[in-house]
């Protein structure tokens, strides 16, 4: 079963994840000074949870995990990332896209779209590329 994880960077500088689905009879959170260690911790609550359920013979169902990220979390996950190379490519101004990764400007539903697009792209690319 897919699930929904989102994963956000906080006020106080931290990140956290959860899982957007209220059908299980179990939560699922993370926490940590990046979005990398919100992710593990997330996934460390899963596998805890499993072991819990099987000790009591319990079902628990096989989740695939999809990711979504707020831009700040994007960036602090994929800081490998050239942000003004990936501007120019969507053809917007680097500042622009530094600041959405800053979290000092608010990226509008459009900019967040155009730039799912993009990474899509980017990852297509990737995936059909040989060596």
């Amino acid at each position: 079963m897919r699930v929904l994880i989102v994963i956000e960077k906080a006020k106080d500088g931290f990140f956290s994840c959860y899982m957007d689905n209220d059908e299980f009879d179990f939560a699922l959170f993370g926490h940590g000074k990046t979005a990398a260690e919100a992710k593990s911790d997330l996934l460390l609550a899963y596998e805890e949870i499993k072991a819990m359920k099987l000790k009591r013979n319990e079902q628990i169902p096989a989740l695939t995990f999809d990711f979504k990220y707020d831009m700040q979390s994007f960036f602090d996950y994929f800081d490998f990332i050239n942000v003004t190379k990936l501007a120019e490519s969507m053809e917007i101004n680097p500042s622009l896209l530094r600041q959405y990764r800053t979290g000092a400007v608010k990226a509008s539903q459009k900019q967040y779209e155009k730039l799912e697009r993009k990474v899509h792209s980017i990852g297509h690319e990737l995936s059909t590329a040989m060596f």
